[in-house]
């Protein structure tokens, strides 16, 4: 009698045991493929990603220059504040110690102001280099470092933001009197005995420099949509950067 329990206990147990392996393996294989149906369901084309792309860097672009157009938003912004040229601040402290350190406020003031007034029209030239961009550029980009995008802004826009940007620059300058300002303060500083004449180009300086700033903010932008999911927005957004 015992004998007869203990073999019933036994091949009950055994059962109990093929049955559960095989149900490991039946749910093992059902995973596997509910994973391959969600990989094979965000899996991009490579028109998707250029399309993902350049909706990430349009994206991007329009926040930086929003941003950076604002009144104060180079000046309040320590990054990307203009500061004199530096050759000029080799002399700044000498040029407040005749008299001349409101005008060189003012000066900083100005430069600042002009960037913010020729950054608003950024956004068309950058938008024309997205919408121009091919697809092996896309997957560069995806693939680049986390600042791949704004390098290819940089290559593809630079001249063009500087022949727009000058005008823009030089008029904002005139108009709060900073290029009168400017040439009052190195008339007077060339003036002083026993230092060296300096005349920085002002306008070049604005420009470049408003440039400078513009592509550190997109590069920030740019950081955001790349590691935060929340920046992304959109599903298609979403899927480009989760691969």
């Amino acid at each position: 009698m015992k004998k007869a329990i203990y073999l019933t206990l036994t091949a009950v147990l055994l059962m109990t045991y093929t049955a559960n392996a095989q149900f490991d393996k039946l749910k093992k294989t059902v995973n596997e493929k509910v994973e391959a149906t969600k990989l094979a369901s965000t899996s991009l084309s490579q028109e998707e990603v250029g399309a993902g792309l350049k909706e990430a860097l349009t994206k991007g672009v329009e926040k930086g220059v929003d941003q950076l157009s604002k009144p104060d938003g180079f000046l309040k912004d320590l990054s990307i504040k203009i500061p004199l040229p530096e050759e000029a601040e080799k002399v700044e402290s000498k040029l407040r110690s005749i008299g001349q350190g409101e005008k060189v406020d003012e000066t900083i003031v100005s430069i600042n102001r002009a960037a913010e007034d020729a950054t608003a029209a950024a956004k068309d030239i950058f938008v024309a280099a997205i919408k121009g961009m091919t697809i092996e550029d896309a997957m560069q980009i995806l693939k680049g470092e986390d600042n791949a995008a704004t390098t290819f802004l940089d290559k593809s826009t630079r001249e063009d933001l500087m022949v727009k940007f000058e005008p823009i620059v030089k008029a904002s300058l005139d108009k709060v009197g900073a290029t009168k300002n400017w040439n009052t303060i190195f008339t007077n500083y060339n003036k002083l005995p026993m230092v060296q004449k300096i005349n920085p180009d002002l306008v070049q300086y604005a420009t470049s420099k408003a440039i400078d700033g513009l592509f550190v903010q997109i590069a920030n932008e740019e950081l955001k949509i790349r590691q935060d999911p929340t920046a992304r927005g959109t599903d298609l957004l979403k899927k480009v950067f989760a691969q």
